[in-house]
């Protein structure tokens, strides 16, 4: 079958009309504050090989890395695969991003053929999965167990039975438990219910179009991906680059151009060593990140998929912080480390300054609430533009809970939320202002601080400024203030007010004399 133009363009909106479809779903069933209001979810559809075909417009760091989630599942279960089934999933180590993000995939099934023809998926941020602190985003983890309970290809749906008595016991039965089972249960049938969504869209354009028909143009829109990176890498050039953390690790990146065959390669040789702390990031992030930016270079609208990594060649050094073998602690590695991979890329193309390098993740909580988000911040200027103001960067696409939700369903205040003046690095095109958070607690709860760029500052670029690094301090009931490191576990009490400066982002080219 040749590819038809017209028919390409048609399919390319169809999948990626199926994916916002299991999207609209999934929010409107969910429970928690993080899927339902902030949106910390991204949906997605894969061909009968696990690639992935198309998204909707979620979470960068979740859309990359999904379908090495769904080709594990293949690979570890193959024919036990059957009609009917469902499974859960965020192993770290087997294609996922760390323990929060749980990933429910369902099979789909064509009568009269054994094998699955498609799979869909869904990804959702839980507010809690158990672990050291409530929110399941400790600050100081030091390996896996600390951070939440860990599912590996679990039979969630069995032959159309949701399972949920396996699953209670699962969530409640581990040194660290899930604080709200009922939550997390929930938001796991909301999933589910996503899913469903993406199957019968799916065998919906399968009647209508035959599956040869579908199955055909899946891998066309890859191959339309594919030519389109190349395209944009015709028009790079050689380049490395290093980012250092607040912790000291290092990212390092070098970027070979073979412009013969339109290829490109990706090494990071020299990156530091596997960490003893939370900031290792799975090689699944490590290649999200990869494909989120070289999806940026492509000026057509195409879909994210698997056809642009396949100009790419990927080296991460084994034992290295971006290939962590278990137990290591990963929960930063998909929030932190992912954002400075992102930036380190864009360094050693040239092409964009730093932008604010952290989620600021934050998290609070205690038996009874537990909620979680990341905090936007100044984006990085370009050749051809300034940052952005307090906007969620690169690997995220959260939104924030509305204060009168957040307020409704916690308790606490948001004392102000605004834009931090001259945060952003100064250039020919100025970097974007980061923003300040201020929340007052109204009953004793703990609270954690996960973020970087508080020391480093948010680089610059052809003679560009640096952006501010971020800040992070408590203003007690007393007026006394209390400074916070990048990673800070603290107890709050009624009346105290946590502080979250975020960074802003770094300019690029030298600010022109005005005299």
């Amino acid at each position: 079958m040749s590819c038809d133009p017209v028919r390409l363009e048609i399919f390319n909106n169809l999948y990626q009309f199926i994916a916002e479809q299991m999207g609209i779903v999934l929010q409107n069933t969910a429970t928690s504050v993080n899927i339902k209001e902030r949106l910390d979810f991204s949906c997605a559809i894969f061909d009968r090989d696990g690639l992935l075909v198309a998204n909707a417009p979620h979470i960068p760091v979740h859309l990359g890395s999904m379908s090495a989630s769904v080709i594990s599942l293949i690979t570890d279960l193959r024919d036990t695969i059957k009609p009917g089934n469902v499974y859960l999933s965020n192993n770290p180590y087997n294609g996922g991003t760390h323990l929060p993000d749980t990933t429910v995939i369902t099979p789909v099934f064509r009568k009269d053929i054994a094998k699955p023809v498609f799979f869909v998926a869904s990804r959702g941020h839980q507010a809690d999965i158990g672990g050291i602190t409530p929110g399941s985003m400790p600050p100081n983890s030091k390996n896996i167990a600390e951070e939440g309970i860990l599912f590996d290809n679990f039979l969630l749906v069995d032959s159309g039975k949701f399972k949920e008595e396996a699953v209670r016991n699962k969530l409640t039965n581990s040194s660290y438990p899930a604080r709200n089972p009922d939550q997390n249960i929930a938001d796991f049938q909301a999933q589910i219910a996503a899913n469903n969504r993406g199957v019968n869209e799916l065998l919906d354009i399968v009647d209508r179009y035959g599956l040869n028909t579908v199955t055909t143009y899946m891998q066309y829109v890859q191959d339309n991906a594919e030519t389109a990176v190349k395209g944009a890498i015709a028009s790079l050039k050689d380049g490395e680059f290093s980012c250092t953390m607040d912790n000291g690790a290092t990212i390092k990146v070098k970027i070979t151009i073979d412009r013969q065959n339109l290829q490109a390669t990706i090494d990071f040789t020299g990156t530091s060593s596997q960490l003893n702390n939370n900031f290792n990031a799975p090689t699944a992030v490590c290649q999200a990140a990869i494909l989120y930016v070289f999806r940026t270079l492509v000026r057509d609208n195409i879909p994210l998929n698997a056809g642009c990594l396949k100009p790419l060649k990927i080296i991460i050094p084994p034992g290295s912080m971006l290939d962590p073998s278990y137990p290591a602690a990963v929960v930063a590695g998909n929030v932190e480390t992912s954002q400075n991979i992102t930036d380190c890329l864009y360094g050693a193309l040239g092409v964009m300054a730093a932008s604010q390098g952290t989620m600021n993740n934050f998290a609070f909580g205690n038996d009874k609430y537990q909620y979680y988000e990341t905090i936007c911040g100044g984006s990085g200027a370009g050749k051809n533009f300034n940052g952005t103001d307090a906007v969620q960067t690169q690997m995220t696409n959260s939104l924030l809970t509305d204060p009168e939700i957040l307020e409704l369903r916690f308790p606490v205040l948001l004392e102000e939320f605004s834009i931090r003046q001259n945060s952003g690095g100064r250039g020919l095109n100025h970097g974007g202002n980061g923003v300040v958070r201020k929340i007052r607690f109204r009953e004793e709860m703990t609270a954690g601080i996960l973020s970087n760029r508080r020391r480093v500052l948010p680089f610059g670029l052809i003679e560009g400024q640096p952006g501010k690094p971020g800040n992070n301090y408590i203003k007690r009931s007393n007026n006394t203030i209390e400074k916070l490191d990048s990673q800070a576990i603290v107890k709050m009490y009624s009346g105290d007010t946590f502080v979250i400066e975020t960074p802003g982002g770094g300019a690029y080219g030298a600010e022109e004399n005005t005299n």
